[in-house]
C-alpha cells in the first residue's frame, strides 16, 4: 500500500501526521476551537508547533477545556499555579496573555455575535486557496494576516503578531496551504 503524500512539515511523529490529516486546514466555525488555537498559537511563539502539539492535552486541562468564559475568570492565584504546571509552556507572559485574550475574545463575541463571524470577515467568508508547490513558497505572513493581527492588537490581544495569526489562519482553514501534491488538498472540494 502506497503511503499518502503529505505536506513535509508534518512528518516528524504520528500525532503530527494525525493533526495534519484530521485538523490542519479544515475550516473552523466553532468559537471554542478558535479560542483553543489562539491560546496554542500564542504559546507557540518562538517555539515549534510540535512542542505545543505534544502539550495540547496539558493545555486543555490547564485552560478549562478552552472555555473563554472560564479562562477570563482565572485569578492571580490560578495563574501562579499554572506557572508550576509542567503540562504547559510555563512562560509568564504567555500564561497571563491567555487570560487577557479570553477577555478580549468575549468582547469580540459581544460585538460581532461570534468570534467566527469576526475572523472569517478577514478572508471574505471563505477559505483562501493557495497553490504552493513547496514549503519554501509558503509565506510566514500575508496582507490578510497583517490586517487581522493589527485589528486584534488594537483590540488589546497579546501574542497575535502576523506570523502567529497566519499560523492560526492555516490551522483553522481560513487559508488552505496544503501543498498541491498533498493528498489532503485533493480530498478537499474547496
Amino acid at each position: 500500500m502506497k503511503e499518502k503524500n503529505r505536506c513535509g512539515w508534518c512528518l516528524g511523529f504520528d500525532a503530527y501526521i494525525r493533526y495534519h490529516d484530521e485538523e490542519w486546514g479544515e475550516p473552523v466555525h466553532d468559537d471554542n476551537i478558535h479560542f483553543e488555537f489562539l491560546i496554542l498559537e500564542g504559546a507557540q511563539a518562538g517555539l515549534s508547533w510540535s512542542t505545543i502539539l505534544k502539550k495540547r492535552d496539558g493545555y486543555r486541562k490547564a485552560f478549562a477545556g478552552f472555555d473563554p468564559t472560564k479562562v477570563a475568570r482565572f485569578t492571580e492565584a490560578k495563574l501562579e499555579k499554572l506557572l508550576l504546571d509542567p503540562g504547559i509552556i510555563r512562560n509568564r507572559l504567555k500564561v497571563y496573555a491567555a487570560v487577557n485574550n479570553a477577555k478580549r475574545f468575549l468582547e469580540v463575541q459581544e460585538e460581532f455575535g461570534t468570534f467566527d463571524k469576526y475572523i472569517w470577515s478577514f478572508v471574505g467568508g471563505k477559505p483562501i486557496v493557495n497553490k504552493w508547490k513547496s514549503l519554501g513558497e509558503v509565506p510566514a505572513t500575508t496582507p490578510e494576516s497583517d490586517a487581522l493581527s493589527k485589528d486584534l492588537i488594537k483590540r488589546g490581544f497579546k501574542f497575535v503578531g502576523s506570523t502567529v495569526i497566519y499560523a492560526h489562519m492555516q490551522a483553522c482553514g481560513l487559508v488552505n496551504d496544503h501543498l498541491v501534491d498533498c493528498w489532503k488538498r485533493a480530498s478537499r472540494k474547496k
